[in-house]
């Protein structure tokens, strides 16, 4: 079962997706919201830092590693699959539980409620052309399609759209 406040920000490279969620945080945190991110790849990225301490715990077979400082915590854990799976999101819950909204970044393909970033730029076609799963496309570009097509220069509309979508 996906969260309810859980909306995922999808589309293409070099849509603006990154741009959009830091849009969307501002304005969010400015209106008193609570906001949590999640950055979701395929890619496999090192996070941690080759040779520090952490990271020779976590080589050294710790399943979960934890940085706590006075301004910034972290927290290192493998994931139980090698794949995607919606476990993934479950176990970060608890970290996020004080959020009111989680914007994840990317993850096409999961059971949770997504929006499209699309620029006609890009000469690719929306992504919500072909995946009913998709709630509703932001472009400033002109465009039809057959799931709601939001302002992208329209932040507040924007935010007041995704209110509605995750309850």
């Amino acid at each position: 079962m996906t969260s309810p406040r859980r909306l995922h920000i999808v589309g293409r490279k070099n849509s603006g997706k990154t741009t959009l969620i830091v849009d969307l945080v501002r304005h969010f945190t400015t209106h008193g919201t609570r906001v949590g991110t999640i950055k979701h790849t395929h890619h496999q990225h090192e996070l941690d830092t080759p040779g520090k301490d952490s990271y020779r715990h976590r080589a050294a077979g710790a399943a979960v590693v934890g940085i706590l400082s006075p301004k910034l915590n972290a927290v290192f854990a493998r994931p139980a699959h090698e794949h995607d799976s919606p476990d993934q999101y479950a176990r970060l819950e608890p970290l996020l539980a004080d959020c009111e909204l989680v914007l994840v970044e990317g993850h096409l393909h999961v059971d949770a409620p997504k929006i499209e970033v699309w620029r006609a730029a890009n000469q690719t076609p929306p992504i919500a052309a072909e995946d009913p799963t998709i709630h509703a496309l932001v472009t400033d570009d002109v465009l039809a399609v057959d799931v709601p097509v939001l302002a992208r220069s329209d932040i507040p509309a924007l935010a007041a759209y995704i209110r509605r979508l995750i309850g």
